[in-house]
């Protein structure tokens, strides 16, 4: 990934020395009431019974990780486009006004849109194509999918309680374990060394 590292580079250089910058993982996943099945231990020759439903309701959880330190930043959304993005965006901006932040993401159409306002205190670079599991946050989802799994919601609100539970009782520490992956932390000490 030494085109990574020298993306930061190239970005960090063109910032005011001193100026304070942060270094996120981000993406954003579906949650809905179609239960996420996964395999159970059960006694030899017992199949495991597991409950099924054909409710198709779904909201996305679009989220935003610093691997060094673990902090965090959520926001739920009803859909996955260019107007969220923009908001979650904005929303972010204004929770880390007093840094600079450089986000990797994928290359999601809405992501790379003409109309995308990006605020002033934040860089987007890219992943590859294709190549979403270089990703730090997909650890996140994994996580939480995990969590959740083979588990059952009557309607939206009590997933969204559920996730939101989840979230908030995962730690910084928690949040850096998942997401520091070596090429990214390595790429971020490069750039300041």
């Amino acid at each position: 990934m030494s085109g990574f590292s020298q993306t930061l580079k190239n970005i960090v250089s063109s910032l005011s020395s001193g100026q304070n910058t942060r270094f996120f993982s981000h993406d954003e996943s579906r949650f809905g009431l179609l239960p996420i099945h996964r395999r159970r231990i059960t006694f030899k020759g017992v199949k495991p019974v597991s409950y099924y439903q054909h409710k198709f309701k779904s909201y996305y959880l679009y989220g935003t990780v610093e691997p060094k330190t673990g902090e965090h930043f959520f926001f739920e959304f009803s859909s996955l486009d260019t107007v969220c993005f923009g908001v979650y965006l904005d929303e972010l901006s204004r929770a880390y006004k007093d840094s600079f932040n450089i986000i990797l993401l994928d290359r999601a159409t809405f992501h790379r849109s003409k109309s995308l306002r990006i605020p002033n205190n934040i860089a987007l670079i890219f992943l590859p194509p294709y190549s979403h599991q270089l990703n730090p946050i997909e650890r996140v989802w994994e996580s939480i999918k995990g969590d959740i799994a083979n588990e059952h919601y009557e309607d939206i609100d009590s997933l969204k309680d559920r996730v939101s539970s989840i979230v908030c009782s995962y730690s910084d520490s928690k949040f850096s374990s998942l997401t520091s992956y070596s090429y990214f932390i390595n790429a971020v000490n490069d750039v300041f060394q």
